[in-house]
């Protein structure tokens, strides 16, 4: 891609925000609740999951006796009283969509939190950084199916093989790939692998826009 893409997509968790650790120890005092432990191993395997199916793995590896929901409530509520004390930018992230913007190219946000968790992040930044969001009870199949990224795409109208997304998870970037979007991984808590259309960098605080897409 030597062009601007037609749009950035961004991904929340571990992306834009470093709640990942928010999210680990809500699950950890869930479980512990219970009588139960929990483990890093646990935590890790669902990094960049849709919520109930993070709800359905707490629920069956940590023995915790509540309906999907309940779970997805109790983390939504934990991680969002953790923002509201200290909300974590990932280096550069802030940086990188402001110049994107400047530049005219859309973004949108595409992740799995829920909504109103979701909109408590966007209100720390202006409210014309995302053309278009995509959250995580707004879509049947959550990562790593491509509907996430296909729908971001459409609400933007533009082809997602013209689109740059950014993720942190493997997860995430199969959910992206699998859209046809080209990838830039910015791993965190989780080892992501390149290749075809997959570029990995360390830092988004390393990269301008235009190096984007400029090779």
């Amino acid at each position: 891609m030597t062009n601007p893409p037609a749009a950035v997509l961004w991904d929340m968790d571990g992306t834009l925000v470093d709640t990942e650790p928010y999210w680990v120890a809500a699950e950890y005092r869930l479980v512990e609740s219970f009588g139960n432990t929990w483990s890093d191993e646990h935590a890790h395997a669902v990094v960049g999951f849709d919520l109930f199916d993070t709800a359905g793995y707490i629920i069956k590896h940590g023995g915790v006796d509540l309906e999907p929901v309940a779970v997805v409530e109790y983390l939504l509520d934990a991680v969002i009283h953790a923002c509201q004390e200290r909300l974590p930018w990932r280096p550069g992230a802030r940086e990188l969509l402001q110049e994107l913007h400047s530049l005219g190219v859309p973004c949108a946000l595409v992740t799995m939190s829920w909504r109103r968790f979701a909109e408590a992040v966007l209100a720390e930044l202006p409210s014309n950084t995302f053309t278009a969001t995509v959250f995580g009870d707004e879509v049947t199949h959550g990562k790593p199916h491509p509907e996430p990224y296909l729908k971001a795409a459409a609400l933007l109208s533009v082809d997602p093989q013209e689109c740059i997304a950014i993720e942190d998870s493997p997860t995430g970037v199969a959910s992206a790939h699998a859209a046809g979007c080209r990838v830039l991984g910015v791993p965190n808590m989780k080892q992501l692998n390149g290749g075809d259309g997959i570029r990995i960098i360390s830092s988004l605080a390393d990269v301008g826009a235009r190096s984007l897409w400029t090779p």
